[in-house]
């Protein structure tokens, strides 16, 4: 009897059967693939075949049940041409992770593993949260966990943390409706890190598209994974991951051969001219070759089986401009739009770009094809700028409000194409944005030399923590988030900023896998106000529609002569354009009306002068006074009935929220 047959072609990767396990690898430059196992226990090498079959470019064999099941380690050796300046970087004596591998061994050096897909799902459905209603809140499996007192000790920093009742609990009292996880996917630690006794803490940098990630597994990743988004589901909360497509591990030519590279480098990666460099469109040494069709399917195969198999409800790309370059440069019609646009296994999942990359023309805001969403820098920028009381940015500011029509209105888009944020994992904290003027790297041992500079931060008179400035400060973040909860579009809240978490001044905290990253949960109670306030800004925008529009404000009138929103000066009358000229006007209000009810019913006022500013109110109903729901330059959130007033004095760099 043969030792291994020649199996079948489809689907990629190691799949169990009744047969045995059919392993199937795409190379379309090699001259002979082998297979390798491993010893689960001394991972050594206990046998050797050659694939017998080959279909096209795809390379496979079927073993039996008594030479492979689930749980067996593997790897392969690529023949081929090892002649860099063609683009072969073959080597057989490298043992090469499977592209399709859908777990990795826990022990180093790192293998490919079969696993037993086999989980009970139960009842679980995806919650299918309209993008109107959803609220996204951006956090790292293990940071958000680590140091959690409620969390079991053995589930701190691992998915079956996140599937804990007290995590849960405060998730869904903030309102929020999907996490966006960043990366999951197997991923490595740089050598430059390694070297500074630093590992890669975010995990951008993967090596196994298909493999979730061991490091916040307790035994079993892909298991413990699928208990997470089961626990997720049934409190109605959305899972989204944060994938890298853009580029691996692999980095440079001078990076190591892991997997792609020793198995069909032309293919997987945009090489440059020589043939010999790659092009570096990612500022990570490489980038994946979205134009190659096998490399496109292996994307698309990979999202269909976190989506089918894994059950998550969306994906936020990584640079997402790369996945749209063809020749001609970013094309919102590309291959690859296209193949993903036809997935039907696809076709109701969230996808959210982050719409740019550090190539030629690689910021691409708004260009994205409709159903996208897209993180909008621009908002993040106007809000802050906004805040911060810089002059000459009410316009804008109020574009953002409104929902970005100058950058989404085009071809059918909504608002909800706008992911609004203020802060997110790279760059400051809710808290460090309203206390340092300049980040404070120093740990990463760059000399202090990375991470951005245009934080559009300020630090209200002293540099880093200060007891005097603490309620000043609060003051300025309940205004940033009012503003992210209250505007048009969907909102992404940053973890722990609900709580005034710091990373000490850190903006590009990647490689810190310590207490500068981890939520510190004692915060939860010390600053209890804030979260109170975020739970009151979601219980707002949810029982108001006015703030989930599906249609962009346009403060114009309609077929039956109702606004849907009037910009007002602080003298009571509607904006003109000499006051949206006004390069020294730091205030706005925001009047809203609707087709059923003209009266006054929702009024946002925002002051980020630097003194008190009196609006006067547009008059209620007789029978409604105006009731202030919050006032930032206050503590609390107790509802105050404002009877035969016409003037609102709001204090400086505050907001207040009015409803009748």
């Amino acid at each position: 009897m043969q030792p291994i047959k020649v199996g079948g072609p489809r689907p990629l990767g190691a799949t169990p059967t009744r047969q045995g396990v059919n392993f199937a690898l795409f190379s379309s430059h090699a001259t002979r693939v082998e297979l390798c196992i491993f010893d689960a226990d001394s991972g050594a090498e206990t046998a050797r075949y050659d694939l017998p079959g080959r279909t096209g470019d795809v390379w496979h064999g079927l073993l039996s049940p008594r030479r492979a099941s689930a749980g067996t380690r593997y790897a392969f050796r690529v023949h081929g041409l090892n002649a860099p300046d063609s683009g072969g970087r073959f080597d057989p004596g490298i043992a090469l992770l499977d592209p399709y591998a859908r777990a990795l061994s826990t022990e180093q050096p790192l293998r490919s593993q079969v696993i037993d897909p086999a989980f009970d799902w139960e009842s679980d459905r995806p919650p299918g949260t309209p993008w109107r209603d959803t609220v996204i809140y951006e956090l790292h499996v293990k940071g958000y966990t680590q140091l959690h007192p409620l969390v079991p000790p053995e589930r701190r920093g691992k998915y079956l943390g996140l599937a804990t009742e007290p995590v849960i609990s405060h998730l869904k009292s903030l309102g929020v409706t999907a996490v966006e996880l960043l990366p999951c996917q197997a991923f490595l630690s740089e050598n430059f890190l390694h070297a500074r006794g630093l590992s890669n803490y975010w995990g951008y940098n993967p090596i196994a598209w298909f493999a979730p990630a061991n490091e916040y597994a307790v035994l079993d990743p892909v298991r413990e994974f699928k208990a997470m988004v089961q626990a997720l589901h049934r409190a109605e909360i959305e899972v989204v991951l944060d994938v890298v497509f853009n580029h691996t591990a692999e980095a440079g030519e001078t990076g190591p051969v892991v997997c792609f590279k020793g198995i069909d480098n032309a293919a997987y990666y945009r090489l440059t001219s020589d043939k010999r460099g790659y092009e570096n469109l990612t500022g990570c040494g490489n980038t994946v070759n979205c134009e190659h069709p096998a490399v496109r399917s292996a994307i698309i195969d990979c999202l269909r089986y976190w989506v089918e198999e894994m059950h998550v409800d969306g994906f936020r790309f990584d640079l997402a401009t790369v996945l749209g370059r063809d020749a001609s440069g970013f094309n919102e019609s590309s291959p690859f739009f296209s193949t993903l646009r036809a997935e039907p296994a696809l076709a109701y999942v969230k996808l959210i770009a982050e719409p740019w990359d550090v190539g030629p023309g690689g910021y691409q805001l708004g260009r994205f094809p409709t159903g996208w969403g897209e993180w909008n820098d621009r908002y993040r920028d106007a809000v802050r700028a906004f805040w911060r009381g810089d002059g000459g940015r009410i316009g804008e500011f109020a574009e953002r409000l409104a929902g970005s029509s100058d950058i989404f209105r085009h071809n059918g888009r909504k608002p909800t194409a706008s992911l609004n944020f203020v802060t997110a994992h790279d760059g400051f904290t809710l808290n460090d944005l309203v206390s340092y003027d300049q980040p404070h790297n120093e740990a990463n041992g760059e000399n202090g030399q990375d991470g951005s500079r245009n934080n559009l931060s300020r630090n209200w008179g002293h540099e880093g923590p200060s007891d005097e400035l603490l309620d000043l400060r609060k003051r300025r973040m309940r205004n940033f988030l009012a503003t992210l909860f209250l505007s048009q579009g969907v909102p992404m809240l940053q973890a722990g900023d609900e709580f005034a978490r710091t990373q000490r001044g850190n903006n590009n905290a990647y490689c810190q896998d310590n207490e500068i990253s981890w939520l510190d949960w004692s915060l939860l109670a010390v600053n209890a106000d804030l979260v109170d306030f975020v739970r009151l800004l979601a219980s707002l925008r949810r029982s108001h529609v006015e703030f989930r529009r599906e249609t962009f404000l346009k403060g114009a009138a309609s077929r039956v002569e109702v606004k849907d929103v009037t910009w007002l000066h602080a003298r009571g009358s509607e904006m003109t354009q000499d006051d949206w000229r006004d390069g020294d006007l730091r205030t706005l209000g925001i009047w809203y009306g609707t087709r059923s009810n003209w009266a006054a019913r929702l009024l946002l006022l925002l002051n980020a002068s630097e003194s008190v500013q009196t609006f006067t109110l547009p008059a209620p109903p007789a029978d409604s006074p105006w009731r202030r729901r919050f006032d930032t330059a206050s503590k609390t959130t107790e509802v105050l009935v404002l009877e035969d007033d016409v003037v609102f004095p709001l204090a400086p760099s505050s907001a207040a929220f009015l409803e009748c």
